[in-house]
């Protein structure tokens, strides 16, 4: 490819795609017709020298060569926007998507309060929570498939404090809290304290957003050389509520996410055990974005959310 003669506007329609997963969509984003955007990716193919996008059931489907390009070329993007036109960002004129990679407690705790702030501030900003189904949220934001990752990464953020200043991605802390021991109002276990030898006694129900078949009350369990009988893994805190109140299954929940189960008036809570490490909810993003004036607002009303 020769750089000299790219036209650098067909990174942005790169970059539209890639974030769009649709023709239509992209052509939307970057105010252009469909066939004109058809007509710039034929051309950045040619002036690449490959095919960077397939057709398939769900959408444009990325080559394994645009997927290691579209992090450099968007960071590049987010940095001569910021060198042009710095802290430019009305939230009531210029529309801006914004996607983030959560569990469902989270968004529950968080979506009212987002939504009242862009409806006061009447802010063309359109959210999208897409499901948060690892234990490890880096490679999302490192190939900007989503802005923002929040949740509890303790290993995450060990590594990143490890990394120190070389790190590529930043984080905020937005929320703390404990685990406690759910199950239904009336559960034998519900009236009289709960003892390590009655908690692994029981059975109980895991919530695994990676579908892993223990977590960290199994491993702490381990170190003890004790182990407990999990008969249901599940990926959602509304399904674990709803199967508690109507067995005798016991589960562990941070204590800020009892809300979002629905039921939290059905169920009764109990003090873990044994010693867990508390629930520190982080939000993460790419340095890239770091001072970008619309990803600072989205991280300035979360923060707000939380206060709220």
């Amino acid at each position: 490819m020769n750089f000299r003669t790219l036209d650098l506007n067909l990174l942005r329609v790169f970059d539209a795609v890639m974030a769009e997963g649709s023709l239509t969509r992209a052509a939307t984003a970057l105010a252009m017709t469909q066939p004109a955007l058809s007509h710039a990716l034929k051309r950045l193919h040619q002036a690449v020298g490959e095919e960077l996008f397939t057709r398939g059931a769900r959408g444009m489907q990325p080559t394994p060569h645009a997927q290691a390009l579209w992090p450099q070329v968007r960071a590049a993007l987010a940095s001569l926007r910021q060198a042009l036109a710095p802290e430019e960002f009305d939230p009531r004129s210029d529309p801006v998507n914004f996607r983030v990679a959560l569990a469902d407690a989270t968004a529950a705790l968080l979506a009212p309060a987002l939504v009242e702030s862009i409806e006061r501030e009447h802010a063309l900003a359109n959210l999208r929570f897409v499901p948060l189904t690892t234990r490890d949220p880096r490679p999302l934001v490192e190939r900007a498939e989503v802005d923002l990752a929040i949740g509890h990464f303790p290993w995450v953020m060990a590594a990143l404090q490890a990394q120190g200043p070389e790190a590529i991605l930043r984080h905020a802390r937005l929320y703390e809290t404990d685990y406690v021991c759910v199950m239904r109002r009336g559960h034998p276990l519900a009236q009289q304290p709960l003892t390590l030898e009655s908690f692994c006694e029981a059975h109980h129900l895991l919530v695994s957003f990676s579908g892993r078949p223990h977590g960290l009350v199994d491993e702490a369990l381990a170190a003890q050389g004790l182990q407990r009988r999990i008969v249901l893994t599940v990926n959602q805190f509304f399904t674990a509520g709803l199967v508690v109140t109507r067995s005798d299954l016991l589960t562990v929940l941070p204590r800020h996410f009892l809300p979002a189960t629905g039921y939290q008036e059905e169920l009764a809570v109990q003090p873990l055990p044994l010693a867990l490490a508390s629930v520190q909810v982080e939000m993460l993003w790419h340095v890239r974005q770091d001072a970008d004036p619309a990803q600072r607002w989205l991280r300035q009303r979360l923060l707000e959310a939380v206060g709220e």
